[in-house]
């Protein structure tokens, strides 16, 4: 029988539970800590605001229990990813394989997760990421979308990918863990200058957006080894409907509600992933304009409009700043 574990009882996490549970395995075990609002809800009614859970998924507050899987998917908020490694750590892991399913940055080290959570792990462990569009509520309704798996073990990402398949996701082998990995955390940081634009109700800067901020990304993703042209994909600019557009996007919610001056109340993990980029791109000399600005907006509190006007007195330059191998 195949049965794998989710740490995670958040929206994203407790969904891939939900899909594993009811497209690729036979039963999934659902872990959070037994004080968390997501565990009690779901322990209590079986349902969140997106889904009911199916008669294949059992709920545990015993991470023992998690760990005696062989699969297990991480879904917590990525600030508290170290914490959570340097616990598991105290468990027999070895020959675990592990999927990280959520997008950020660890802040202030602007670290990508699969290096935190190796710091962390010193135990024979296999370790990949998830990458790439996708909603809760359009999965709900049988809307098919596309994701990308990476490692930089290849057997990993091939075990989860196999995994996982289905005719609802399909997945790609990802080629460039850490382009993957800071594409779609800096995806939520673009969402949330996105959700500003729509506060304005300047629309039309949006194209431009899209356009300049892979640009951005790339040169991030290049300074760390990784190929600036991963922007492009499914991690990053394949995230964009989902993330600038989509009413379902808490980072873009987030933006539009800072923007007409109102609270967010939910994660939106752009804002921590924000602040690590800003550090990482002053300390390295990183030209990444829209992340300092936004920086500016949200850290600084600097007048939106001012700063955005700002950034078209910047001397003039290129469209492009590196060209494909």
């Amino acid at each position: 029988m195949k049965q794998i574990s989710v740490i995670g009882c958040g929206r994203w996490g407790t969904f891939l539970g939900w899909y594993a549970a009811n497209y690729c395995v036979d039963s999934v075990v659902l872990y959070d800590i037994p004080t968390s609002p997501n565990f009690v809800e779901l322990q209590d009614t079986r349902r969140n605001s997106y889904l009911e859970l199916s008669d294949n998924m059992v709920l545990t507050p015993d991470l023992n229990k998690i760990l005696q899987n062989d699969y297990i998917i991480i879904s917590i908020g990525c600030q508290h990813l170290r914490e959570l490694a340097k616990q598991l750590n105290g468990y027999d892991l070895n020959g675990k394989n592990f999927l990280l399913a959520m997008k950020g940055l660890e802040e202030p080290s602007a670290k990508i997760l699969v290096d935190v959570f190796n710091e962390e792990v010193k135990q024979n462990v296999h370790v990949a990421c998830l990458g790439g569009p996708g909603h809760v509520q359009d999965y709900m309704k049988k809307v098919p979308s596309c994701a990308v798996i990476d490692s930089y073990d290849e057997e990993s990402k091939d075990r989860w990918i196999k995994l996982l398949q289905s005719d609802l996701i399909r997945f790609y082998y990802g080629n460039d863990v850490v382009g993957n990995q800071i594409g779609a955390a800096l995806k939520n940081v673009v969402g949330i200058a996105a959700g500003i634009l729509d506060g304005l109700e300047w629309y039309g800067l949006k194209g431009a957006l899209m356009a300049r901020a892979p640009v951005e990304v790339g040169r991030l993703i290049k300074h760390f080894g990784g190929n600036p042209f991963t922007a492009y994909g499914l991690a990053h600019l394949g995230d964009y409907e989902a993330t600038l557009f989509s009413k379902h996007s808490h980072n873009r919610m987030y933006g539009e509600m800072f923007a007409k001056g109102e609270r967010f109340g939910k994660l939106a993990e752009g804002v921590a992933t924000l602040k690590a980029v800003k550090i990482i791109a002053d300390k390295e000399n990183i030209d990444m304009p829209i992340c300092q600005a936004l920086y500016k907006v949200i850290y600084e509190d600097a007048d939106i409009k001012a700063t955005i006007r700002e950034m078209f007195e910047r001397g003039l330059k290129k469209e492009f700043d590196y060209v494909c191998a």
